[in-house]
């Protein structure tokens, strides 16, 4: 049997991964006067998450662009990487990803409190890193 192969693209993985990371970064809202000045609250709000947050809109967007056989693959990895399989189960992981995809794949894939560490083990499952993404970006 030939070693299962990632059809989504690991600069694709990577940027989810990326901006997964800023995405979790922050902490919840904690000073909700939109009059504050920044420079007198240590610019906190800088590190929170708000309502209509352009991170988590933009990876939200990010998912949703992308067609349902990447979709899938995102969430078999995610498993993959959260260690409900390995690599020998990858065909399952995907088929059963298929099975229960359904149109809010984004809410699925940003409710998991650590997506980026999930995406990155799987990944990496399969030899891949983003370390060469991470330098050209950051």
């Amino acid at each position: 049997m030939a070693d299962p192969a990632l059809t989504v693209a690991s600069d694709t993985i990577c940027h989810i991964i990326v901006k997964a990371r800023e995405f979790d970064a922050q902490d919840v809202e904690t000073d909700t006067d939109l009059a504050s000045n920044g420079s007198d609250d240590r610019m906190i709000a800088s590190l929170e998450g708000h309502a209509g947050d352009p991170t988590e809109a933009e990876l939200r967007e990010f998912i949703d662009a992308l067609d349902e056989d990447e979709q899938t693959e995102l969430v078999a990895l995610l498993w993959l990487g959260r260690g409900d399989g390995t690599l020998d189960d990858w065909d399952e992981l995907k088929e059963q990803a298929r099975e229960l995809r359904n149109k809010r794949t984004a809410d699925y894939l940003l409710g998991e409190p650590l997506l980026s560490d999930h995406l990155e083990a799987g990944l990496s499952a399969f030899g891949g890193s983003c370390t060469d993404f991470e330098l050209g970006r950051l």
